[in-house]
């Protein structure tokens, strides 16, 4: 069975046939829980700007009250680690990044979602968790399958996608056409714009994160899986510093190089702020741009975009990841919780967020008319998801620590100059392979 086919035959499975179609009604399902304040962890981001514009409504239609402490990613982390290991914590429903979620599962601070979904007086039977974008309930959602985190026997559901995101280039159609360049559709054709952009226009080719740490491996990332490479093999032994794991960082050099003033200290808001000040004429990230590319109060290049696929390298490839909800092991009101997660995600809320500058969940949302009219990106966003890669990093429990403290130092000093491409990965095989002895991977 593909593996997408796992994920909708699974979904059916756990929150089909068990589910209460004859359902309560919504106002019966809140009125328990009318006057309770879910405490909800939330990042700065743009999706949760969006959803700040829609969660009065929430409170509006249950009677339960939401309260957000909201922090930079960083510190968001630190604080639910901090909170979700007390007797009773804090947080109610938190945000967490995709890379964390096999991190709080094994460390067991959150809770598997099926007893909540098959709990008739909480469940919404018009929920339809079949219609959510398969990769990505997959990717955010899904922990215990194949290597911990993928789609297959044993994986269950933790969390469900909130603010998803996959890879698209995004470029400045006023610039590509006065120069009369062409988008490019693979990696040879975009390795080589970089230059002529960047001699021609004066400004930086490709807006791109390159900070230390996690930042500078998402973009490394970016690169690594279209050029056929991964972190690790079959076995979990180190191969990111093979041809095609040299190849994607000598890309990146190429990229700071031609890159807007001050990108080797871009995190993900410096790279969205250059690209959106007209400061690089290309950007290769995140959807969740979409929403901000035709605001003028935050962008400069409000009718001057368009989109295309993530360039293809020796295969097509495009990124999995983005943030997601999840319910504290130790919250004081968890099926409140869930009421306002299953509320957020629903069809309609997902419409809602959307409409306002939100990252889409659902497919009936991407096919929306409408919002297609509103969005005719999600044209491009649609054929992108046929590519994007579940496997795209090893959600491991200690990927947040080989990510922040061991590739993301060695691939910033190549960025940096301070070692070339190879002997940054070369150093870094023998840090990484500890970490991985010491959490039980035999290597």
């Amino acid at each position: 069975m593909k593996r997408r086919d796992f994920v909708k035959s699974a979904s059916a499975t756990v929150f089909g046939a068990s589910l209460p179609f004859s359902g309560i009604h919504a106002q019966s399902r809140y009125s328990k829980y009318a006057g309770q304040t879910v405490t909800f962890s939330v990042p700065s981001h743009p999706h949760y700007d969006a959803m700040m514009k829609i969660l009065p409504e929430f409170t509006k239609e249950t009677g339960i009250k939401v309260e957000t402490d909201r922090l930079a990613m960083g510190r968001m982390k630190e604080k639910q680690l901090l909170e979700m290991a007390k007797p009773q914590g804090d947080y109610d429903l938190g945000c967490y990044v995709v890379m964390w979620k096999g991190e709080y599962v094994a460390k067991n601070l959150i809770r598997p979602l099926e007893p909540f979904f098959q709990n008739p007086a909480l469940a919404d039977p018009a929920y339809d968790i079949k219609d959510i974008i398969p990769v990505y309930l997959e990717n955010l959602g899904l922990v215990g399958g194949p290597k911990g985190y993928l789609a297959g026997p044993g994986a269950k559901l933790y969390g469900l996608p909130y603010g998803a995101e996959t890879s698209v280039l995004a470029y400045r159609k006023d610039i590509f056409a006065k120069h009369n360049l062409k988008v490019p559709e693979t990696y040879a054709e975009f390795g080589d714009l970089l230059r002529v952009i960047k001699d021609k226009e004066g400004i930086g080719a490709l807006a791109s994160r390159g900070q230390a740490g996690h930042q500078a491996v998402h973009a490394w990332l970016l690169h690594l899986n279209p050029l056929g490479g991964s972190v690790f093999d079959d076995q979990w032994r180190a191969r990111f510093n093979d041809k095609a794991g040299i190849a994607a960082l000598k890309f990146l050099q190429e990229v700071v190089a031609t890159g807007p003033a001050g990108i080797a200290g871009y995190g993900q808001g410096e790279s969205n702020t250059a690209f959106l000040q007209g400061q690089a004429a290309m950007y290769l990230d995140s959807t969740s741009l979409a929403g901000l590319v035709n605001d003028p109060a935050k962008s400069k290049v409000v009718g001057k975009v368009s989109w295309a696929l993530h360039p293809m390298g020796t295969r097509r490839a495009s990124q999995s990841g983005g943030l997601g909800l999840a319910i504290a092991k130790n919250a004081k009101n968890a099926d409140a919780g869930f009421l306002l997660m299953q509320w957020l995600t629903s069809k309609a809320q997902d419409k809602a967020v959307t409409k306002v500058g939100g990252a889409p969940t659902r497919n009936s949302t991407m096919s929306d008319a409408d919002l297609v009219r509103q969005y005719p990106e999600f044209i491009t966003f649609k054929e992108a998801l046929k590519y994007s890669n579940p496997d795209w990093r090893p959600i491991i429990p200690v990927w947040d620590k080989i990510n922040v403290q061991a590739l993301g130092v060695g691939i910033s000093e190549a960025l940096t100059g301070k070692k070339t491409a190879e002997a940054a990965l070369n150093d870094l095989v023998a840090p990484v392979t500890q970490i991985m002895r010491e959490a039980g991977y035999k290597v």
